[in-house]
């Protein structure tokens, strides 16, 4: 299957120091690949390199075109939906108001966020501020899938989340990927496990690996060395 996301040789940097060395990697347009790594290697650089939120060189080509020289809201015009590793929801505005002003036009895909999310629409005129850090990453996610997406980048997502919440997270997450590509970093391997197709592997700012996440996840050496992760069992994740 040919690739919708090409980056090849990505370099970025954050006020002058350099977070993203060397990176080249592909997304297939269908399922799911997951960016891993150790913490600060520059997993969350290179989601945001691609969007054009720091500065970067290298090639990054979506559909065919090349992306790498756009403005970040003209990348989102393209059809790529990202969601940061600190959600960024509007506290101000209601749960409402925040889904209303993700909206581009076009399709909504509003029954599939009530479907994936139904305590959001309980909470529709609630403040998002004071949602729970749960729910704020709900809405995080249900701002990108409302819309008709080519490709989801999504930083994260589990990250310091009660384990119910973690699993109603990669239930979201596997619902949209049956219609959206996913570029996904995680750490929770059960979470990849469950989620994953591809992996690509980032040390220092540069891929060391790339697979399949269950060649990988099977490998308890493997995963020791490129994630400094031990063998004892994980916790499940329910499908």
């Amino acid at each position: 299957m040919s690739a919708l996301l090409v980056v090849e040789h990505l370099s970025a940097s954050i006020g002058g120091q350099q977070v993203v060395e060397d990176v080249s990697l592909t997304v297939p347009g269908t399922g799911v690949t997951a960016v891993l790594g150790r913490n600060g290697v520059g997993k969350t650089s290179t989601l945001k390199a691609v969007m054009g939120l720091i500065n970067r060189s290298g090639t990054v080509t979506f559909e065919g075109h090349r992306i790498d020289h756009e403005h970040t809201h003209r990348i989102v015009q393209r059809g790529i939906g990202y969601v940061p590793e600190d959600r960024e929801v509007f506290g101000g505005l209601t749960v409402a108001e925040n889904l209303r002003l993700a909206v581009r036009g076009g399709t909504e895909r509003r029954e599939l966020v009530e479907e994936l999310f139904p305590d959001l629409v309980g909470r529709a005129n609630q403040k998002a501020g004071t949602l729970s850090g749960g729910q704020q990453q709900m809405l995080s996610l249900a701002r990108v899938l409302i819309n008709d997406n080519k490709l989801l980048l999504v930083d994260e997502p589990t990250k310091g989340l009660a384990p119910r919440i973690v699993n109603e997270v990669a239930t979201a997450l596997e619902e949209a990927a049956r219609t959206v590509p996913i570029l996904l970093v995680e750490q929770n391997l059960p979470v990849i496990e469950r989620l994953a197709d591809d992996v690509v592997v980032i040390d220092a700012g540069t891929v060391v690996h790339t697979g399949k996440a269950r060649e990988l996840l099977a490998d308890e050496e493997a995963v020791h060395r490129l994630l400094g992760v031990g063998t004892e069992p994980r916790a499940e994740v329910a499908p």
